[in-house]
């Protein structure tokens, strides 16, 4: 008994220390659970929301892919070599079917600029009009287009050189009504053959990067992707930079004066303010330009604009021909039949606006300038034209204006033309009947500058 019970106390003098440990242990994890910050209900909410379960983001991925897999598609290769000593370019379209297939394009080529027609299938030219019908196995069809093109004063808006071509792909890949299998959409991509003294090109549109090459064609109205906007090519100079997660490049053939930094700069300066009020930008913008002999204004295109190196960035006036441009790009609105007064409006308002916001100009500045507006347009009398003249233009900036202030106050400032913007994004031609719908929308009610306004019968 004696022996075990040595036995029995050596054991119990050697659990001790162990004992103690564990003690000291759980009093350190109490003190720390004592002193830590308790998780309200709230935080406890937003942790949750903030860690979506697996089985959900596998869900959604799955529909996703599937939905995509579902779409039928077809292959479309735009393939454009320039030839300066002919003063255009030789283009190609390549069709490959795949679970999709396109059948027949019908496209406006009037045969002065559209010309040497060939290819695979069956080609006809009736008038202005070629169709082409597309083998079942696919094809190619290839023309030349005639580049250099001057408008009614003389001044080119395309043109090609020995050593640099500005145009637009609008004209290089004229437009088309498609047949094809239905709900097939295409999987377009753009290449150039450029001379050998030419270095680069510069267009709307990023590289794939896929091993196919090329440059990515897309166009979320359109199934039938084609290449728009403009393009510039040859011996060029290019400043280019990621702005507010937007590609942007300003591109000019050497030697023209165009002012690529301070462009840049511009750009820099405003495009944050102009995301906030249109609500998203393209994934890339080019902006083009040159001198004399080309044409001196600016001109807007699919995610791209043309400016001539002479304009200036901003005008005595306290206006921008680069802003103004840059509101077309971004929010895409054009104007139906007799509408035109609404997209150059929208455009010249926001011009000022948009440096009004970023601190380019002052208030006073900004009011001084609708008076020049007010003064500039005073012999306008109704809106409605085929064409907005720069004083129709002035008199719609300054009927934006007073709807944007009829909006703020009947939203009590929650609400401003910025909404009526974003609204009309989605629609792309406006009239003034969808500008009226687009303030109901935002006002919760039909809009009294809208309504009562002679300039608008």
């Amino acid at each position: 008994m004696s022996k075990l019970r040595m036995i029995g106390c050596s054991k119990r003098n050697a659990l001790l220390p162990v004992a103690r440990a564990m003690l000291l242990l759980c009093a350190l994890l109490l003190v720390c659970a004592a002193h830590a910050e308790p998780k309200t209900q709230a935080q406890a909410q937003a942790q949750a929301q903030a860690q979506p379960s697996k089985k959900g983001i596998s869900a959604a991925s799955t529909k996703a892919l599937e939905s995509t897999s579902r779409v039928p598609k077809y292959r479309l290769d735009y393939s454009a070599e320039f030839l300066p000593a002919r003063k255009g370019a030789r283009v190609t379209l390549a069709v490959k079917p795949d679970a999709g297939r396109l059948k027949v394009l019908d496209f406006l080529m009037p045969s002065s600029r559209y010309s040497e027609l060939r290819g695979d299938g069956r080609i006809t030219r009736n008038g202005e009009r070629v169709v082409w019908v597309v083998p079942r196995a696919g094809g190619q069809l290839s023309f030349f287009h005639l580049i250099d093109h001057r408008r009614k004063s003389g001044a080119y808006d395309a043109r090609i050189t020995r050593d640099w071509v500005v145009v637009r792909g609008d004209d290089l890949f004229p437009a088309a009504v498609t047949t094809a299998t239905r709900g097939s959409d295409a999987r377009a991509r753009l290449h150039f053959k450029l001379p050998k003294t030419w270095p680069s090109v510069e267009t709307p549109y990023v590289r794939s990067t896929q091993a196919d090459g090329g440059m990515v064609v897309t166009n979320s109205r359109r199934n039938f992707d084609r290449p728009t906007g403009w393009i510039v090519a040859g011996r060029i100079g290019t400043r280019r930079d990621v702005i507010e997660g937007t590609r942007v490049s300003v591109a000019s053939p050497v030697g023209q004066g165009m002012r690529r930094q301070d462009i840049l700069a511009m750009v820099n300066w405003h495009l944050r303010e102009m995301d906030s009020a249109f609500s998203g930008l393209p994934r890339k913008i080019l902006i083009a330009g040159a001198g004399d002999p080309m044409w001196r204004g600016g001109l807007s295109g699919p995610r791209s604009l043309w400016m001539h190196s002479e304009r200036p960035l901003i005008s005595e006036n306290s206006t921008s021909s680069l802003l103004h441009e840059l509101t077309h790009v971004i929010t895409g609105i054009t104007g139906a039949d007799g509408a035109d007064w609404i997209a150059e409006g929208i455009a010249e308002y926001y011009s000022v606006e948009i440096m009004r916001r970023a601190g380019t100009i002052t208030r006073a500045r900004f009011e001084r300038t609708m008076k020049w507006m007010r003064k500039r347009s005073t012999a306008v009398t109704r809106l409605r034209a085929s064409h907005s003249t720069g004083a129709t233009t002035a008199r719609a900036v300054l009927l934006f204006r007073d709807l944007d202030r009829e909006i703020r106050k009947r939203t009590g400032n929650k609400k401003r033309l910025d909404h009526v913007v974003r609204l009309l994004r989605d629609k792309g031609r406006v009239d003034i009947a969808s500008l009226r719908t687009a303030s109901r929308e935002v006002i919760g009610g039909d809009s009294t500058t809208l309504a009562v306004s002679e300039l608008l019968r």
